[in-house]
């Protein structure tokens, strides 16, 4: 969900003004779930820009606030959201941890990494949200390794596929974002990013994007 229209716009253009967008409809790129895409969204060069950082630390922070007050603790998913969840967890003045996608081999064998305590209320970040798999796996740790409570997640960016509104749904956890997928590309064809034909192929294959093959 878009809780504020004019952070959606702005969050969209600031990606698009530091090339965070990325496209190949020709030599799309290839997810780690195996899926075909000719756009790539990498939020982790917002970190290179401190006054665009600082807008989206600033945006999180406010809306985690807005939604949920003061939690005990925000949680990062990693690696994607380490560094713009401790921002946000920061500019708060609250505790962080991060989550990784599986527990390390070695040493302690952690999955959460730093303080968590059963029963402390914890707000998730993330960078970006396509099936929602990885951030719900996170959530999971949370819940069972930690035994904490998960309030809600919100991320800088949302594809919006129907299968991660399922699977959030099911896992009965809230899902915000600042911005999404529509308000992506319609600011990118608005700004001249991309031509009508571009718009187009992005439309079709948002629409059906497991089947989707390039020309």
């Amino acid at each position: 969900m878009i809780l504020d229209e004019n952070t959606a716009q702005e969050t969209a253009k600031l990606l698009l003004q530091i090339n965070a967008i990325k496209l190949k409809p020709q030599e799309p790129f290839t997810w780690s779930s195996g899926m075909k895409s000719p756009i790539y969204c990498d939020n982790r060069i917002i970190l290179s820009y401190p006054p665009i950082r600082n807008y989206i630390k600033d945006s999180l922070a406010k809306q985690v606030e807005l939604l949920y007050g003061k939690p005990d603790v925000i949680a990062g998913v990693a690696t994607g959201a380490i560094g713009i969840g401790a921002l946000t967890a920061d500019a708060l003045g609250l505790p962080f941890v991060y989550v990784r996608p599986k527990p390390k081999s070695h040493g302690r064998q952690n999955q959460i990494e730093g303080q968590l305590e059963p029963n402390q209320n914890v707000v998730v970040i993330e960078d970006l949200v396509s099936t929602g798999q990885s951030s719900l796996n996170a959530v999971k740790a949370i819940q069972t390794e930690a035994q904490a409570q998960v309030k809600g997640l919100l991320a800088i960016f949302s594809y919006g596929f129907d299968s991660a509104v399922k699977n959030f749904e099911e896992a009965q956890i809230q899902l915000n974002t600042l911005s999404n997928y529509e308000h992506l590309i319609q600011k990118a064809y608005d700004t001249r990013y991309l031509n009508r034909d571009e718009l187009n192929l992005l439309k079709t294959w948002h629409l059906n994007p497991e089947q989707w093959k390039s020309n």
